[in-house]
């Protein structure tokens, strides 16, 4: 039987422990500051910002909520993101997406200075991880974090495996990739146009499933011990499921996380975590 990877649980004591480390930097001169910009009322964006928002207040995190209607120009939100940059109390700048149509989501991020952008997402913070370099501030996307976070407190050994990751996002597939290379694991990355996909996931020691689409992969394209993760948040019935089909890759699974409850708890813990990690980046 599957060992269920408890994510939730796993953030509970990531957050325990960046509490303390932040009532040490606040006592040091001041806490981590983190601005989340957000743009119109889609309900899903007022969620994710809500929880954003709780998490860094319980923490002691310095939070501003920024809110804009969706018909601000661009070069508006560009100017209120150079305000933010030159913020001395601000350490993490994060713009919730989506964007309305009528702005450039690239230009916007591009806009961030890279020593802020918490979310992993500018081109400088992506080139770093992509070049592997380890000796200059760079921060992480935030669900790829939480994946590496959850395989290390779990004790798995990622060297010498090979991985299999099915997506391939600048949120998830990509950066993941990146991050399972630099453990020294053998990676294969899979999407809508590989061929006979099914012979790709069998050959995975640890399986990221990143897609999109509920129950995607089934136990029929896993192979015995995989190591499981579900990035997908789908909701289907009202219910929310991933993008395994959970009961039969559990029954073939060394490990596997849930939906919901395993990778989700990860992604703002781990926002949490690049925030404290500008504010000891900028110092006091």
């Amino acid at each position: 039987m599957a060992r269920i990877i408890d994510g939730k649980g796993i953030a509970e004591v990531i957050r325990k422990e960046m509490k303390d480390e932040v009532a040490l930097l606040t006592k040091e001169g001041r806490a981590p500051g983190l601005a989340v910009i957000l743009v119109g009322d889609d309900p899903a964006s007022k969620t994710y910002v809500g929880s954003k928002e709780r998490a860094a207040r319980e923490l002691g995190i310095y939070s501003k909520v920024i809110r804009r209607e969706a018909g601000i120009s661009q070069d508006e939100l560009i100017g209120l993101i150079r305000e933010l940059n030159e913020d001395r109390n601000i350490d993490g700048i994060l713009v919730q997406l989506p964007l309305p149509a009528h702005i450039d989501e690239k230009a916007i991020i591009e806009a961030i200075d890279p020593g802020k952008d918490v979310d992993g997402f500018h081109p400088v913070n992506t080139g770093r991880l992509f070049n592997s370099q380890v000796d200059v501030p760079r921060f992480e996307p935030c669900t790829p974090l939480g994946i590496m976070e959850l395989l290390e407190r779990e004790g798995i050994e990622i060297e010498g495996k090979k991985a299999v990751v099915v997506g391939r996002s600048n949120i998830v597939g990509k950066p993941i990739a990146c991050l399972l290379l630099e453990k020294n694991a053998t990676v294969t990355i899979c999407h809508s146009r590989t061929r006979e996909l099914a012979k790709e996931t069998a050959q995975a020691d640890i399986l990221v499933a990143a897609v999109g689409k509920p129950a995607f992969i089934d136990g029929s394209m896993v192979k015995e011990g995989v190591i499981a993760i579900d990035v997908g948040i789908n909701r289907v019935d009202g219910k929310l499921v991933g993008d395994l089909d959970f009961p039969s890759v559990e029954k073939k699974s060394s490990y596997i996380t849930p939906v919901p409850g395993g990778v989700g708890p990860m992604t703002i813990a781990m926002l949490m975590k690049n925030t404290i990690k500008a504010r000891k980046y900028h110092g006091v």
